[in-house]
This record gives structure tokens, sequence and C-alpha cells, in this order.
């Protein structure tokens, strides 16, 4: 018996692991303790597809409008502030980008089994310029939108003060913010809030659940990859159009012009109407260079936008996998432990329980990443092909209406 007892499952010695920085090792190994109060608790419930988080109650939308160069400190400072209306309150509040990276980093720390969506770049010089306002207006409402579409993170204290505080009011902003840095269930303490289904058909097999992360594993890396070649190719396709399409349509503009003021030296009547038909044709592809240059801003600058944001969900994901897999790790170590007459099964049973925990919340996690994926790329492709019928009605509309001028001449 006391050969049992004395045995522990060994520690991590990379104090840098993911594992053992987001507070993992120490749960599964049952040294986190703390009081969890109701309002903390997160839920996995048992969806059709799996593990899911519990959908929040309450379902709100906030948009991200008017980004407004704001000065202080007597026009010394200047900075971009953005109104922010949550529909939930229907009240506007004015956030600067500074303000969004501190809860970034909060939500970061805090959720190490959730994916928290990545801000848009920072920029330090052009940041007052109009496209880069634009742009970054644009990411921060797909990253706001991720906020809100999560059931644990828009309900989360830290966001609904930075979505709820008002303004104008710097100490309220200020004991709010204290109260989010002061969370004490981060950490291992983290993993305590989360509760998990039990009862018979809701315990995991782990050897189906690493099958699952492993296939999860394998998927993120693939999409990583077609998502940066996507990326590439768009970039690349947009600059040709801009630069290279409308310079060669308004090459051909430019040529029938030429070719229609050769044809008024003839001095001929009846010639007028054709000179007037092929100089319309000239305008027409003039007007189609311009089509291409505008064309991008509809449709790839919103795909490209949107492979942003997928592309930081994919990259915090190794993180979320390591810890699913440290913990496994640590349940096979304490079976194997058990097997050698080194540790009670109690114990053992113990980790486990504590590991199926972290597993729950990795699948959960998984789904909603999942579900949010096929929500946005369909209607992402769907408003690309859209914009590509209206883009090629518009030059068909010029060709045609460049066809009608020959017909009276």
């Amino acid at each position: 018996g006391g050969a049992k007892s004395s045995a522990t499952v060994s520690r991590n010695l990379n104090r840098f692991s993911t594992f053992v920085k987001s507070g993992g090792e120490a749960f599964v190994l049952g040294e986190a303790s703390g009081f969890v109060k109701d309002g903390d608790k997160l839920c996995v419930v048992l969806g059709p597809r799996g593990p899911e988080w519990q959908e929040n109650p309450y379902p709100f939308q906030c948009s991200i409008e008017d980004p407004t160069k704001q000065t202080k400190f007597k026009g010394m400072k200047s900075y971009i502030a953005y109104k922010l209306v949550p529909s939930h309150t229907g009240q506007q509040v004015h956030r600067r980008y500074k303000h969004f990276d501190w809860l970034y980093g909060r939500l970061a720390e805090k959720f190490p089994v959730i994916s928290v969506p990545h801000l848009p770049e920072k920029q330090a010089t052009g940041r007052f310029e109009e496209d880069f306002i634009s742009k970054r207006r644009k990411g921060l409402a797909w990253w706001m939108d991720h906020m809100c579409s999560h059931p644990v993170l828009a309900q989360c204290d830290a966001f609904q003060h930075f979505l709820t505080c008002p303004s104008t009011d710097e100490k309220a902003w200020k004991q709010g913010k204290r109260k989010a840095e002061k969370d004490e269930m981060v950490g291992a303490n983290f993993f305590l809030t989360i509760s998990v289904p039990t009862g018979p058909g809701a315990s995991l097999d782990l050897q189906e659940v690493e099958s699952q992360v492993d296939g999860f594993k394998a998927f993120t890396k693939k999409m990583d990859e077609s998502a940066l070649q996507l990326n590439h190719t768009a970039n690349e396709f947009a600059r040709k159009q801009v630069a290279g399409f409308k310079k060669e349509y308004q090459k051909v503009g430019h040529s029938f012009k030429c070719l229609s003021q050769a044809f008024e030296l003839d001095q001929q009547a009846f010639s007028a109407g054709l000179n007037q038909a092929i100089a319309f044709t000239a305008e027409a592809y003039d007007a189609i260079g311009d089509l291409f240059a505008d064309q991008p801003r509809q449709d790839l600058d919103p795909v490209m936008d949107l492979l942003a944001l997928y592309q930081g969900h994919l990259a915090n994901f190794p993180d979320i996998i390591h810890v699913q897999k440290g913990a496994l790790t640590k349940v096979k170590e304490s079976k194997r432990h058990v097997e050698e007459g080194k540790m009670e099964l109690q114990k053992a049973e113990g980790i486990q329980e504590r590991c199926n925990i972290i597993s729950f919340a990795t699948l959960a996690e998984i789904n909603h990443f999942h579900k949010i994926r096929v929500r946005d790329f369909k209607s992402q492709m769907q408003h690309f092909l859209q914009q590509q019928i209206l883009f090629f009605q518009k030059v068909t509309q010029k060709l045609e209406e460049a066809l009608h001028k020959y017909d009276s001449v």
C-alpha cells in the first residue's frame, strides 16, 4: 500500500509547453482548487454531432461602424475610435484598437481550449489612411461576429464589460478591467468551471477521442495549406485585375479610338455613324477596364478577409490539441502505474475523469469550429459568385450598348 501511494504521474519538464502553461497539467493531476460560482460554469452538452457548448440562451450581434479620428492631450495624440452597437443593449459605445487588444489578451489567457479569434494586425505607419481604416473595420466586424457567435466567449464577463461599459465612464471601465485581470478562474482553475454530461452513455472512449482529434489535426493542416494557397491566388488575381486587366482593356479601347479618329479624316457624311459607333466601343472598353480594377473590392477582398480570420483560428488549434494530448498522455501513464501496482486505482480514475473534461471541451470547440466554418464559407462563396455574376452582367451590358450603336449605321 505504501508503495502504491508514493507513485505519481511524472511532470512535464518543459515549463514552456502549452499543456503546462495553460494549467492543463496541474488540473489533470488534481492540483486545482477553487470555488466555482454558478455564473462561471461552462456547460458541454451532447448534441447530434457529439459534445457541443451549451447554446447562449440570449444570442445577440454587435455592429462596428463609423471609425472616427479622435484626439487627446489637447490634440497631441490621435487615434481611431470605432462605434459599437450591441443588439442586446442597443447602447452605442466607442472603443479603440488598444481596447480590443486588451480584451483579446485576457481571453486568450483565460480560455486555453477555446479558439479566440485573432485581431486584424497592428499597423504603426499609415494607420489613419482611409483604405487601412476601412480594411481594419471589416476585419474587426468579422472578429466581432465570431465573438458573438461563440456560446462561451459571448457570455464572458470581460467581453460583456467591453461591449456595455459606457465610453465616458473611465472609472467603471477601469474597475471592470481590474476585475477581469484579477479573475481567479484562469489557468488550472479554468478547467474547474467546465461541467460535462454525466450518466449512462455520457462517458467518452479515449481511443475514439484520440482518433477524432488526430483527424481534426490533419484537417486543420490541410485547410491551412489550402487557405494559404487560395489567399495567394486571390491576391495575385486581384493585382492582375487592378493593374493588368484594366490596362489591357484600356489599350484596346485606345486602339479603337485611334481607328475612329483615322476614319473621321475621310469626311464622308455616310460614315459619321460608323465613326461614332467605333468611338463608343472605345469608351465601352475603357469603362470595362475600370470595372475590372474596382471588382476585387466587391468579391476577392471579402474572401481574403475571411481567410485571414480563419488562418488565425487555425494557428490556435495546435495549442488546443496539445493540451488535450498532454491530458491523454497522463491517463496512459497512470493506467500503466496501476497495472504495475504503483498507483491506486482511485487516483488513476481521478486523472481519467479530469482528462475527460478536457476532451469534452476540446470536442465541443472542434464542433463549434466546423459549424461556423460551414456557415461562413457558404455565405462568403454565395456573395463571391453573386458579385461575379453582377460584374459580368455589367460587362455584357457595356458590350451590348456598343453593339446597338451599329444598328443605325
